[in-house]
């Protein structure tokens, strides 16, 4: 990738002059820019030469999607304020448009561990999914796909998906073969989409491993979880050689779920994060690699079994070690160093060259103090295959009551019940539920859900 000899940051610009005119501020935010929390004279709305946010017109979001669009090398790029849920509802629009389009109603190929966002857009949208069981024993976080598994899968369905949708690197740091798969994809004429909120800063690594570069057709990426972008950040990436129906209605697509009041600062954050891109980033980025392969190195050496391909994600399977993962959380937490994520089986850390390395020697030294003890061999329960009743659309649109989880052998899920991390459901909305769907509700620790109304 050349260098960049010159990127200005559109949207600070023009928001660092509107703050030092000084002007009367009759427009939203009701703040007025005085001071309550602090952001707040930077905090505007779309007021004139802002310019509005999937209704562009030239201005200074366009030139700002331009400069992202460039760094991550798409034929398209366009900003959430909303996070990766906005583009994964757009995804799903773009390929029942196109499903549509084609003249079939829209189908999708799915691995089975999606984030209840693409449950909740394939719901409103009323598309039908086809889900890929995981293999193994890996809980309900991973799915692993492999090229020859979807080239077996694709071959034997009678009616052909208009995409296949991934998650990849999933919440445990596992990066699926997206190029093998993008390849299957594209020899049986099908679009591969993939939910990259844990991967934007792939494209940076010394060989990008982005799924746009791979192969895929489009994806999303949430700016926030892996760059210095304020929470909400996200992109939006078409592919060259998508559809054109992509490029041309990706702008409806977002617009279509998105709030007409997007955040001002969070716009400016992923605009100054392509400054921050350009000035040494690749570099830091292969600094901090390195020093979390080291670690991971260090942890193995004292017993500990970390997981995962991505590089910066710290992932330890706890139960070989002695404890379950929450067990180890909390343990940490009390050191002062605060988790991404935890469950029964996995402890999950993740980095960015903001962390320092007195950070990582302080992780590593807390860990390492950890006395190892009796491997736990109780096994996750598999999330099966469970018989579908009616669509997800027909069981999300449904009166519904609250159940508790030992009382709902029988009926129908109404809604995805999952808490955020990791926002993967373990029965889908429309599937009757039954003694290995309670097995993994009870697992997880969910104790109600909601079913359809008899």
């Amino acid at each position: 990738m050349r260098e960049v000899i010159f990127m200005k940051a559109p949207i600070c610009d023009f928001v660092k002059k509107y703050c030092a005119d000084g002007a009367l501020r009759l427009h939203m935010p009701g703040h007025k820019g005085a001071c309550f929390l602090g952001v707040e004279q930077r905090d505007i709305t779309e007021i004139e030469g802002t310019d509005v946010l999937y209704s562009l017109d030239g201005g200074i979001i366009s030139e700002s999607e331009e400069n992202a669009r460039w760094l991550f090398g798409t034929k398209k790029t366009l900003y959430s304020t909303e996070g990766s849920s906005l583009c994964i509802r757009a995804m799903v629009y773009l390929c029942a448009m196109l499903s549509r389009e084609l003249g079939r109603e829209p189908l999708i190929l799915a691995a089975r561990n999606a984030h209840k966002a693409f449950l909740s857009a394939v719901a409103l949208l009323d598309a039908r999914v086809e889900w890929i069981f995981p293999s193994d024993e890996g809980g309900i976080v991973s799915c692993r796909v492999s090229a020859e598994v979807l080239e077996q899968k694709l071959s034997g369905m009678k009616e052909k998906p208009v995409a296949v949708y991934i998650t990849s690197p999933d919440y445990l740091g596992n990066e699926a073969d997206v190029r093998g798969l993008a390849e299957v994809c594209h020899r049986h004429g099908v679009i591969l989409a993939v939910d990259n909120a844990h991967g934007a800063y792939l494209r940076f690594l010394p060989e990008s491993r982005h799924p746009i570069d791979l192969g895929a057709d489009i994806c999303c990426d949430s700016a926030h979880k892996t760059l210095p972008v304020l929470t909400g950040g996200a992109y939006l990436h078409i592919s060259e050689g998508a559809p054109s129906l992509f490029s041309e209605m990706a702008e409806q697509a977002m617009q279509l779920f998105a709030s007409t009041s997007p955040s001002y600062l969070i716009l400016q954050s992923l605009d100054m994060a392509n400054l921050y891109i350009c000035d040494g980033y690749r570099e830091r980025l292969a600094e901090i690699c390195g020093e979390i392969a080291s670690l991971k190195k260090a942890l193995v050496d004292k017993g500990f079994s970390p997981i995962g391909d991505e590089p910066m994600k710290l992932t330890l399977a706890t139960k070989g070690y002695g404890y379950y993962g929450h067990e180890i959380a909390e343990m940490l937490l009390e050191k002062g160093i605060v988790c991404e994520f935890s469950d029964p089986d996995y402890v999950v850390m993740m980095f960015t060259p903001e962390v320092d390395k007195g950070g990582i020697k302080s992780l590593s030294a807390a860990l390492c103090s950890i006395e190892r003890r009796r491997e736990i061999t109780e096994v996750a329960p598999r999330v099966a295959e469970a018989e579908v009743v009616m669509s997800a659309r027909q069981a999300l649109m449904s009166s519904s009551r609250e159940v508790a989880v030992e009382d709902a052998c029988g009926e129908v899920l109404a809604l995805a019940t999952v808490s955020c991390p990791p926002a993967i459901p373990i029965a889908v909305c429309g599937e009757r539920i039954d003694e290995r769907t309670i097995a993994c509700f009870k697992y997880y620790g969910i104790e109600k859900c909601r079913v359809v109304k008899r």
